[in-house]
């Protein structure tokens, strides 16, 4: 009887894990398509905020989301922005460029319709190495980009860059 409690009690935790994949699948394959839409962006925690236009393709699969965009600011002002992210489990790990700082590293987790992700900076950027970043899925066809960082002076919580898109 053990044995039999055993094998049921793995089969139902194999069956949860299935629905969890297939659940972190739908929810990338969400992000599916071309975002536009405007946001604010600050080079550091203490520079005046820009207003920003940007535009995105989103590529992805039921493992792996790719953002790949511009955002312009100040009428002349643009930068190219790309996240690579794979998901292994409820785990999400990849890059992100966009910071003068060069690549980042992403990592993190989901949390209901977010996917919530440390930044690893490849140099200092408000003097430390790491921040945080959040994609958010808002609605049926809006998502949110939004970057914290640790303001060096008064080591306060700061938003340096919110991006709301929806799908054209």
């Amino acid at each position: 009887m053990k044995s039999f409690a055993r094998f049921a009690l793995a089969g139902c935790l194999l069956a949860g894990l299935g629905v969890a994949h297939a659940d972190e699948a739908d929810f990338l394959r969400s992000f599916d398509g071309n975002f536009a839409g405007k946001g604010e962006v600050k080079v550091t925690t203490d520079s005046p905020t820009v207003n920003v236009s940007c535009t995105f393709k989103s590529d992805a699969t039921a493992t792996s989301l790719s953002l790949n965009g511009v955002c312009r600011g100040l009428i002349v002002v643009s930068r190219n922005i790309s996240a690579d992210l794979k998901v292994k489990g409820a785990k999400y790990a990849g890059t992100y460029i966009g910071s003068r700082s060069g690549t980042a590293g992403l990592s993190g987790s989901r949390s209901g319709n977010a996917i919530n992700l440390g930044i690893r900076w490849a140099t200092e950027v408000n003097g430390d190495l790491k921040a945080q970043m959040t994609l958010e899925k808002r609605g049926e066809n809006g998502m949110r980009l939004t970057t914290t960082d640790v303001d060096p002076k008064t080591g306060k919580s700061v938003v340096v860059s919110r991006i709301d898109l929806q799908r054209t």
